[in-house]
């Protein structure tokens, strides 16, 4: 099995590329692991205080259960995903049986900063995309998918994102394999890339 690490800041496109990248390899032949499922779980906080944790650190990660299932998919074994909400900020009940295939991805925008975790990845992406675009992108998404409001997006992108990318994210872009330079969001560049992707793994 080949484990690939695609990282990137919040709205660059990565869900974008991991889509094409699928598309191009086949679904039967490469499965998908995203970072979003193994944020921890706060069942003891209100509400109010789950708000107020910070996402866009490290610390929200459990990469203990992360390595974990990584290191079960490469020894060929299942595992049981977690499912977390973003509406209510706690994991749910179910989970998703995931089987290891050929290739396996991994995405999210913390994936990079764990060392461990990196060490597993054969090949790691990272895709850029310019600080405007990336704050349009993610008011899109969180006003349509998470109940948020443009104002809420544009003040936590003010005051945690963007200091947390630039922190945490940002730097790991030099220790890529590949680059994507996705402020474009141009989809026959994605595919070309991804054609480029190919070839390299």
């Amino acid at each position: 099995m080949t484990l690939i690490g695609i990282c990137g800041g919040s709205g660059s496109g990565k869900t974008t590329l991991v889509n094409a990248l699928q598309k191009e390899i086949g679904e039967d032949r490469m499965g998908v692991i995203s970072q979003d499922s193994y944020y921890k779980n706060h069942p003891k906080l209100s509400f109010e205080e789950r708000c107020k944790l910070n996402f866009d650190h490290p610390d929200a990660i459990d990469f203990q259960l992360f390595e974990k299932h990584l290191r079960l998919l490469q020894s060929g074994q299942s595992i049981e995903m977690p499912s977390y909400s973003f509406e209510t900020h706690l994991r749910n009940e179910q989970t998703q049986n995931i089987s290891p295939k050929e290739y396996m991805v991994v995405e999210g925008i913390l994936i990079f900063t764990n060392e461990e975790l990196f060490s597993l990845f054969d090949y790691s992406i990272f895709v850029s995309s310019e600080e405007n675009i990336r704050l349009k992108r993610r008011i899109k998404r969180d006003t349509k998918e998470r109940g948020r409001t443009p104002l809420e997006v544009q003040n936590r992108f003010k005051s945690t994102i963007k200091p947390m990318h630039d922190l945490f994210i940002e730097p790991h872009k030099q220790h890529a394999d590949l680059v994507f330079d996705n402020s474009a969001h141009d989809l026959s560049k994605i595919e070309d890339f991804c054609k480029k992707i190919k070839n390299h793994i």
